[in-house]
């Protein structure tokens, strides 16, 4: 696959796990695997296109909990519970990147949050998100724009 075809897999699945997540935040399902397959029935393409977006899900919805902390901690001087909706799916997808996924540099994950802001949010989400992770960059303790090698 090429990385122009690579690039375009991974937004898309990053779209949609926006998405599912976003739905998710908002009205969490009681058979999650039913949940994602009516999901993935919806969209353009086939599952299989979005396997990136669905890793995106799986590990956000098994971190939550740590992911939600790293926000809190994160947000200065702002109440996680006032965070719209749509910024939170946003950060959860970016954090989950910058966090558990080292085969991503974490600024390609910042500039992707960005762009989902600038999509799917409003003017002001952009600045927000980016401070959010900007901090969480600082704080990893690796290189903001290399692959981290698996051990």
């Amino acid at each position: 696959m090429s990385n122009k075809a690579l690039f375009a897999r991974r937004r898309d699945g990053r779209v949609a796990a926006l998405q599912y997540l976003f739905a998710w935040s908002i009205n969490v399902p009681t058979d999650l695997s039913e949940d994602l397959r009516t999901f993935f029935e919806t969209q353009e393409k086939p599952r299989d296109h979005y396997s990136f977006g669905e890793e995106i899900i799986d590990g956000v919805i098994k971190n939550i909990a740590e992911i939600d902390g790293r926000i809190r901690s994160l947000a200065h001087n702002w109440e996680f519970d006032r965070i719209a909706k749509i910024d939170l799916a946003i950060l959860h997808v970016a954090i989950y990147e910058m966090m558990y996924r080292k085969d991503i540099p974490p600024v390609v994950s910042i500039n992707e949050a960005i762009d989902l802001s600038k999509q799917f949010s409003n003017a002001d989400s952009k600045r927000f998100i980016n401070g959010i992770l900007d901090r969480l960059k600082d704080q990893l303790g690796r290189d903001a724009r290399k692959v981290e090698k698996a051990e």
